[in-house]
């Protein structure tokens, strides 16, 4: 998902001038990176397996819950972090909301791989992952967020590197210690 330097160096700039109050900022900003979230909102659907929102709505509601804030964005990489997380919290309160309401019966399902790796794909519930991620964040905080950034925002080590301020190396044994540990932490739920 790594942008463009120029581009990446020009959405910085905006996101800065949206933080200081330019009303024009965000529009400018939405305007380059639109298709992009919309793409993330795209994946993060067929991951969950749901046909009750479609990409636009999801990538809308997230716009919405993220205008009012007072983020301070660091760059790119926290900006596209940040949205694809608020993109995977509408996604759990959506699963959560159709759990309640089936009270336990079709439960949104979803695919945790790691395609850099070739690991076979382990279907499992978006509840269930989002449970494990924040235990682990509680036994790991930086770990936690190396595995939403690389499985919720899809942000190359790189880019998580860059925004944790932790060489790549680092990236990697938390990925390695993460997806070990959600893995087991998944399977003694089955």
């Amino acid at each position: 998902m790594s942008l463009p330097k120029e581009s990446a160096s020009d959405l910085t700039t905006l996101l800065h001038a949206w933080r200081d109050g330019s009303g024009t900022a965000f529009g400018s900003l939405i305007d380059q990176v639109y298709e992009e979230l919309k793409r993330i909102a795209a994946r993060r659907l067929v991951q969950a397996g749901t046909a009750t929102l479609s990409p636009t709505d999801l990538l809308h509601e997230a716009l919405i819950g993220i205008m009012p804030t007072d983020m301070d964005f660091k760059n790119r990489a926290h900006f596209f972090a940040t949205m694809s997380l608020a993109i995977r919290s509408i996604l759990v309160d959506h699963a959560r909301a159709r759990g309640a309401h089936k009270r336990g019966g079709d439960m949104v399902r979803v695919t945790f791989t790691n395609v850099d790796v070739g690991e076979e794909s382990q279907a499992a519930d978006l509840l269930a992952i989002d449970e494990a991620l924040n235990q682990l964040e509680k036994l790991d905080a930086r770990c936690g967020q190396v595995m939403h950034l690389t499985y919720f925002a899809g942000l190359s080590r790189e880019d998580i590197s860059e925004m944790l301020d932790v060489n790549v190396r680092t990236v990697a044994r938390d990925l390695l210690f993460g997806r070990a540990w959600v893995a087991k932490a998944l399977a003694s739920d089955a």
